[in-house]
């Protein structure tokens, strides 16, 4: 049996409810912490839009400024009615909007150092455009391509000491792909190596041939046709016994 005094009354009850209550009773100093909190996260979310507003305006800005100055540049342009839009040197035709040393690399057999070395040769400013360049400047740069032989040093030219004259020459233009086919028809006639190569559509300088340079070629185990197949061994075996027959009925 327990006694009286351990049984809970009505007011023991009541009294835990309120201490509970207090328990779990919401501090101020709680609250101000978490709308401070809230303030800081806006103040942040704000400062973000703002950088990418920034950032939005400035490549605005800045495509804004690209295409004034091409606009400039192509009225600049139209006014200017000396403007050569196609060079044509060479036997090729050149873009007037390339600077100088780029717009002769488009000449085979020319190359940047040979570029840079013609237009220090003529006086012609190396990163003007070619189209702004006056008659007498282009004639100017024909002369010294026609007779790059003599004006550049041997040791920039891309023939040296030929096998038929002994002499420092430098082609340019049709004459490259002329000389080229010359020399290769020329191993093929002496039966050289490289010639035999060329002959054969094979790699010249070494190439592996067991990988690469496969094709056109028929890849894998290559079949026979259906009328060329050999026979496997049940079929020869029937067709032997076949034979067999017909020849003992021959002798019947």
């Amino acid at each position: 049996m327990t006694d009286k005094e351990d049984i809970p009354t009505k007011a023991d009850a009541d009294d835990m409810k309120e201490s509970g209550k207090n328990d779990t009773a919401i501090n101020p100093t709680d609250e101000l912490t978490d709308e401070k909190e809230e303030d800081s996260l806006e103040v942040k979310v704000d400062e973000e839009k703002d950088a990418k507003d920034e950032t939005i305006e400035h490549d605005k800005d800045k495509r804004k400024e690209k295409k004034e100055k091409t606009d400039e540049t192509k009225k600049e342009e139209a006014e200017d009615e000396d403007f050569h839009y196609i060079v044509r040197i060479a036997n090729t035709d050149l873009d007037g909007h390339k600077q100088v040393i780029y717009a002769l690399t488009q000449i085979k057999g020319i190359g940047r150092r040979m570029a840079i070395f013609i237009a220090d040769a003529t006086g012609v400013d190396r990163y003007i455009k070619i189209g702004k360049l006056s008659d007498e400047q282009i004639e100017k740069l024909k002369s010294t391509i026609d007779n790059i032989s003599t004006v550049a040093p041997s040791w920039m030219l891309n023939h040296r000491l030929e096998y038929d004259t002994g002499q420092n020459v430098h082609y340019i233009s049709n004459d490259v792909t002329a000389r080229l086919r010359d020399d290769i028809n020329f191993m093929k006639m002496i039966r050289c190596y490289k010639g035999i190569r060329h002959e054969l559509g094979l790699p010249v300088r070494g190439q592996r041939t067991r990988s690469n340079g496969r094709k056109g070629l028929a890849l894998g185990v290559s079949r026979k046709a259906a009328g060329g197949q050999k026979p496997s061994s049940s079929q020869s075996s029937s067709d032997k016994s076949k034979d067999k027959s017909k020849q003992s009925k021959k002798k019947e």
